[in-house]
């Protein structure tokens, strides 16, 4: 019988992270929730996340190169740029100590879907989520509001006077902060008037144009001035159904998709009374024994993300080819930086179709080195990286990973433990004796075959 606080300390992990790591197996049955809370939440020095690629100054570099070629240039380097971004991402998610402000940075990236090929926009915006992850939501959606990624993706570059674009104040109110049904159609069309001018340089500094900002008088959410953008969001904020989208989403994505309408009130009335602090909310909901009721424990499906990045915490490994992790993320559907479109990744059970399911449960197996990758992106697959057929995918993009995993270590963590009790999160269904048939009994093939069964899918 797996002990009640193993059960809880687990799913805290998962939920408020991206797992345990190797190194918190060991005392993790006796470890105390508010010592986990503490480790969680803990803050260091913010570092940004960058690339290393040099980025390329077409004028000084090029002059010898055709138009074509130069653009050709142009499009390499800022997806060699992207893919490292990617990939700093995922291995701060992997082996950050600040593991809930990691883990906010991955819902937030979700919630403020943007999609650019620039590379200088995608780290300055990314940067943004992480740094203000756990800090407010007010300063969140301003900075966001006003990051060239953002303007640049909802078409807010061409929003100006006498011809207002409405993409953009539409999406801030229907995705980012109150919600379908709370306003209207004329809200839409005044708070475009009011986001006129707002753009950016091309160096990406927020810039207001103020030859291009519509100064006459708006009647918004019931109020009548002559708004600017920020006035507007600030607005936006004084509603308390604001509070209540925020919270809502929040609680679908780390505690339960069945909303419990009692607590989500409560929640959502703190967080507007507080001011919007994030990290207020989350203490809040990892505190309460609510968080811990049974049908809160497992019955999330892990996202790709962080499938694979509870992975690689549990299992020590280096890896050789780390860009061949994309390849990972795009055969699963979720690639970090390329959201499918504003309202960000869908959760729940469209993770899961046949072929993604087949590939999910074969991963432990093949970064193992026991058996090969054999698959095609989905089919509704629009990111176009040129692996449209699995010869592409596997001979041109796809060099074998080259992971190497420390056994050994693994062996010392798990030697006189249930691994089961340590890798699963609802193992009412789990047929230990399946398990055990396809195994030689070694704690190797033990954790190999428990990942790489349909209860490790869920968290």
């Amino acid at each position: 019988m797996t002990v009640p606080s193993l059960i809880n300390n687990k799913h805290l992990l998962w939920r408020a992270g991206f797992g345990a790591g190797i190194n918190q197996f060991e005392d993790l049955n006796n470890k105390d929730i508010k010592a986990l809370l503490n480790d969680l939440f803990r803050e260091e020095t913010f570092l940004y996340i960058n690339y290393d690629t040099p980025d390329v100054e077409i004028i000084d570099y090029m002059n010898d190169k055709s138009p074509a070629e130069k653009k050709k240039e142009i499009q390499r380097i800022n997806r060699e740029q992207n893919l490292e971004l990617n990939l700093n991402f995922l291995d701060k998610m992997v082996n950050s100590k600040e593991q809930m402000k990691e883990k906010m940075a991955f819902f937030w990236h979700g919630h403020f879907a943007s999609r650019v090929v620039n590379p200088r926009f995608n780290r300055q915006i990314l940067n943004v989520i992480r740094k203000n992850a756990l800090g407010n939501f007010r300063d969140l959606l301003f900075e966001v509001s006003q990051a060239p990624a953002m303007l640049n993706f909802l078409n807010n570059q061409q929003n100006k006077k006498d011809h207002p674009n409405e993409n953009f104040a539409r999406e801030v109110m229907e995705l980012f902060t109150m919600g379908r049904g709370n306003y209207t159609e004329k809200d839409i069309r005044e708070g475009a008037r009011a986001f006129t001018g707002w753009g950016f340089d091309k160096e990406g500094n927020f810039r207001e144009r103020k030859n291009l900002h519509d100064e006459g008088t708006k009647n918004f959410l019931g109020k009548t001035g002559n708004f600017t953008g920020s006035d507007v969001l600030n607005i936006i904020l004084e509603e308390k159904t604001t509070a209540k989208f925020i919270t809502t989403k929040i609680y679908k994505f780390f505690v339960n998709e069945n909303v419990d309408e009692n607590i989500v009130n409560k929640l959502s009335d703190n967080f507007y009374q507080s001011g919007y602090d994030i990290k207020k909310l989350m203490t809040e909901i990892f505190s309460s024994s609510w968080f811990y009721d049974k049908k809160n424990i497992g019955n999330r499906i892990k996202s790709p993300i962080e499938l694979m990045a509870g992975m690689m915490r549990t299992l020590p490994m280096n890896i050789q080819n780390p860009e061949n992790l994309i390849v990972y993320q795009k055969l699963l559907g979720q690639m970090l930086l390329y959201p499918p479109n504003v309202a960000g990744w869908p959760n729940g059970k469209s993770w899961i179709d046949s072929s993604t399911l087949m590939l999910r449960l074969q991963i432990p197996q093949i970064w193992s080195g026991l058996r090969p990758l054999e698959y095609t992106p989905r089919q509704d697959d629009d990111i176009d990286m040129g692996m449209k057929s699995r010869e592409t995918a596997l001979n041109k993009t796809f060099k074998n990973p080259n992971i190497t995993i420390d056994w050994a270590r693994v062996e010392k963590v798990f030697k006189d433990k249930k691994v089961e009790d340590y890798l699963i999160q609802s193992s009412k269904s789990l047929d230990m004796n399946s398990v055990k048939n396809f195994s030689d009994n070694s704690v190797k093939m033990n954790v190999i075959n428990l990942m790489s069964t349909p209860e490790y899918q869920l968290m």
